[in-house]
């Protein structure tokens, strides 16, 4: 199974590639996850409510040409279900048995677009705090490492 996570957003801090690679290299060959970073759409401050909703827009169709239609997508959304350390490792087998690639959306700062909302079978909330966007890479793949571990029985998560 491929994992492909869609983040808004480029031009990381180190420390966040570093964090994401390593959780990311330890899954096993049978569940990749890769990274993929869609440019943000431009955001000034004149007319800044139309600009960041044109802004988001632009993010969201560039999300939507990189799915494919059997994609099964999650968005991450503050208003989704909040899934704990084990619920999340059922979704992770449910994924694995139902055999099509997930694809996990990251919006940008202003969340993602409603096109995207709407395609996602799934929205997940990864906490009611709001977390800057390269944490967000780092605990979501430290989570997808985290939920492997609890259905390999490695020790990892003890």
């Amino acid at each position: 199974m491929k994992i492909r996570i869609l983040a808004a957003g480029g031009r990381m801090p180190a420390w966040v590639q570093e964090g994401y690679s390593e959780y990311a290299k330890r899954l096993p060959r049978e569940i990749s996850l890769e990274m993929v970073e869609i440019p943000l759409g431009q955001r000034g401050q004149k007319n800044a409510a139309a600009l960041v909703e044109k802004a988001r827009q632009k993010e969201g169709e560039a999300m939507l040409a990189a799915l494919h239609p059997r994609d099964h997508v999650v968005a991450l959304d503050v208003q989704g279900k909040p899934w704990s350390t084990h619920q999340l490792s059922q979704q992770l087998e449910g994924w694995q048995m139902q055999g099509d690639n997930v694809v996990l959306l990251i919006g940008g700062p202003d969340g993602l677009a409603p096109d995207c909302l709407a395609r996602a079978r799934q929205r997940w909330s990864l906490s009611p705090l709001t977390l800057p966007h390269p944490l967000v890479r780092v605990v979501l793949a430290e989570q997808l490492y985290r939920a492997w571990t609890l259905l390999a029985g490695h020790p990892y998560h003890k």
